[in-house]
């Protein structure tokens, strides 16, 4: 029988990304390992540690996350394309030695990105790992572009938010899809209601190095993060306006093109700004694929060749 070659196509979502922790180690304890890995924006992070083999060391990092440690991520500067540079995202990539070239590694990756210039799908494939993940994740108006090769690159979620054609095209037989945001709005009743189900409770921000004056970056990231009494904040908007448009997208290409066995964690109680719960968003991955084994094993059984 022919063996199956298994692509994981890894979706957007921010904060709920961690769940692609949970999808991974609960897959490779049911001895589902993929050949195959494609992730965008978050998707593309969790991939690309899995790739690297240094998916515990993100899982620790994430569940130590707290909101004085997300703030202090948060180089904000008003110029560049976005409100927050992302060296310091780039410089942690680094510690966790996510860093070496896409080619170097035994599990073939792709990171998806969009061509600012055109809008035209990119699929990373060659170079820094690194430098692929911080070009899916550059979330437009928060995460400035990235320039590879030439090119101003942003978030592959407004292309392909489920990167399920990358993964047939690196010759996956049968592709295994993470939606992160099926039930965006179902679970919550609207967009607005989304942001403002739970108010933020921060802790004290660190005062970390900035292009602003010091003590403002905090005070500004903080104002940005929180939601407002009477309405939604900024990132909330912003998010939730992406969202809706991803959704629309997500639908579309996963009809197009749908993966053999499509994974949806329940994650209605998370924000895609809920960093700071991994502990849970960990846990619904878990819990989606414990739920799916019984289709997963078929479809791995049961290759496009068999049939």
């Amino acid at each position: 029988m022919h063996s199956a070659k298994i692509g994981l196509a890894l979706g957007s979502g921010a904060a709920r990304g961690w769940a692609h922790i949970g999808v991974i180690e609960a897959l490779e304890e049911a001895g589902i390992r993929p050949h195959v890995v494609c992730g965008c924006s978050i998707g593309a992070l969790i991939g690309a540690a899995y790739v690297a083999g240094r998916l515990s060391e993100v899982k620790e990092w994430a569940l130590s996350m707290k909101w004085r440690q997300m703030v202090g991520m948060l180089d904000i500067r008003l110029t560049g394309g976005g409100l927050i540079n992302g060296k310091t995202i780039a410089r942690k990539l680094e510690q966790l030695d996510i860093n070496a070239p896409i080619e170097s590694y035994d599990i073939a990756f792709a990171a998806v990105a969009a061509e600012l210039s055109s809008g035209h799908e990119v699929w990373i494939r060659h170079g820094r790992i690194d430098d692929a993940v911080r070009a899916s994740i550059a979330l437009p108006g928060i995460l400035s572009p990235v320039a590879i090769e030439g090119r101003w690159l942003v978030d592959g979620g407004l292309v392909n938010p489920v990167p399920v054609t990358a993964c047939r095209a690196l010759g996956a037989d049968v592709i295994i899809a993470v939606n992160l945001n099926a039930d965006f709005f179902e679970a919550r009743g609207s967009a607005t209601a989304a942001m403002q189900s739970r108010r933020l409770q921060p802790e004290p921000a660190h005062k970390g190095a900035s292009t602003l004056p010091t003590g403002k970056v905090d005070d500004i990231a903080l104002r940005l993060l929180q939601p407002g009494t009477s309405a939604p904040g900024y990132f909330a908007v912003l998010i939730t306006a992406i969202n809706i448009m991803q959704d629309q997208i997500t639908r579309s290409r996963l009809a197009g093109d749908p993966p053999r066995v499509l994974l949806m964690p329940a994650m209605g109680a998370l924000s895609p700004l809920d960093f700071n719960r991994a502990s849970e968003a960990i846990e619904e991955g878990r819990i989606c694929v414990e739920h799916a084994l019984p289709a997963l094993r078929r479809a791995i059984k049961l290759t496009p060749v068999d049939l």
